[in-house]
């Protein structure tokens, strides 16, 4: 079984057992968190369920595990023969989570 979330506005693919890397949701590690924006459902018996936009009634349960910072996203803005150069740098935090379960509704 598998399920189509949204968080942070993006989508994600995801089963049970998966460890995820989501953006930034409130909470502790050890916690858990219910994520509500179901897009899509699919099962092997009962084939595929697809929201519009969501599942009514279905539920991702997840833990979370660790709130830590992406990789760094260097920005660099040069125009050349004008000695201008500016460089600088970003990491965006990100919270990981392990799926627990998947509630059809």
């Amino acid at each position: 079984m598998f399920a189509v979330v949204k968080s942070g506005g993006k989508q994600f693919k995801v089963s049970k057992n998966d460890i995820v890397k989501l953006e930034k949701l409130a909470g502790t590690p050890g916690s858990e968190i219910k994520l509500e924006e179901v897009l899509m459902i699919g099962s092997d018996k009962k084939g595929i369920i697809i929201g519009s936009p969501f599942v009514k009634g279905a539920i991702v349960t997840a833990e979370i595990l660790a709130q830590s910072r992406n990789d760094k996203v260097v920005i660099f803005k040069k125009q050349r023969r004008q000695h201008y150069r500016r460089k600088n740098g970003h990491r965006q935090p990100v919270t990981h989570v392990k799926i627990k379960d998947i509630i059809a509704g």
